[in-house]
């Protein structure tokens, strides 16, 4: 029964969303049924089109988010480490996290095009900012007693990389991570709405051009879905990654 508590709040929005539709308050095409939209989605599903759409979705954000992740990691770890790298990084990253990146959509649009080169570099731009922020802080956090006490036994800086500040850094890195997933898919789906294209973005914005009301809801309800999975599946992975660590076992016992 507990399991089922996180649902009822979705289940009490689904239920008025079908009952404030049917009572004729509003047109169907300013709120479509949710039965409706559920049939849409079904026939999406049986045509192909869903499938299509939410697989080009998905490899254009899952794309970006492994590029910016991986570089975002790696220019943390040089900022954190390396004086030059900071004194270059450091200024650039202080004014470009708190700015809205989707400014830059004109400028990528017009040097790359409107093909997947332009969106995934889009979804790159925005998503690194999380992984690098939150790598360079839970790298100059990591205890200095840790990284003496390796030291003393002979590490050498890279075992000392390696065994202790990248496992020390992990779980805050985890959840740079965690909040860089859901910002490559939104990223990802603004960038098929503003330049076209094949996605649930692009999806919606031909519905919306057609006055196809029903598409257009089809299209929120299915990347709802599809971010709520992205985010249980990081959250399994973070917990796979962090099975040592006393996070795990607290919410183990809870």
């Amino acid at each position: 029964m507990l399991r089922l508590a996180p649902w009822i709040s979705i289940l009490v929005v689904a239920l008025a969303w079908q009952a404030f539709a049917a009572s004729g308050a509003v047109t169907p095409f300013m709120l479509p049924k949710l039965s409706v939209v559920l049939e849409r989605i079904w026939s999406d599903a049986a045509s192909g089109d869903l499938w299509h759409n939410l697989g080009l979705t998905l490899y254009r954000a899952l794309l970006g988010f492994a590029v910016a992740s991986v570089v975002g990691i790696l220019l943390g770890f040089a900022v954190a480490y390396n004086r030059a790298m900071r004194w270059l990084f450091d200024p650039l990253i202080s004014v470009g996290f708190p700015m809205p990146k989707i400014a830059f959509l004109p400028i990528i649009t017009l040097w790359l095009g409107f093909h997947d080169v332009s969106k995934i570099s889009m979804v790159v731009f925005d998503a690194i900012f999380p992984v690098v922020t939150a790598t360079i802080a839970a790298t100059l956090a990591v205890e200095r007693h840790l990284l003496w006490s390796a030291r003393n036994l002979g590490a050498t800086e890279r075992e000392l990389l390696h065994e202790v500040v990248f496992p020390a850094a992990l779980p805050q890195i985890m959840t740079g991570l965690q909040v860089a997933l859901p910002i490559a898919l939104i990223v990802g789906i603004v960038a098929e709405m503003k330049m076209g294209g094949v996605g649930l973005g692009g999806a919606m914005i031909t519905a919306s051009r057609f006055a196809d009301s029903p598409g257009v809801f089809a299209g929120i309800v299915e990347i709802a879905v599809a971010g709520y999975v992205l985010v249980r599946v990081m959250a399994l992975v973070r917990a796979r990654l962090l099975a040592w660590h006393p996070e795990a076992a607290g919410s183990a016992s809870v």
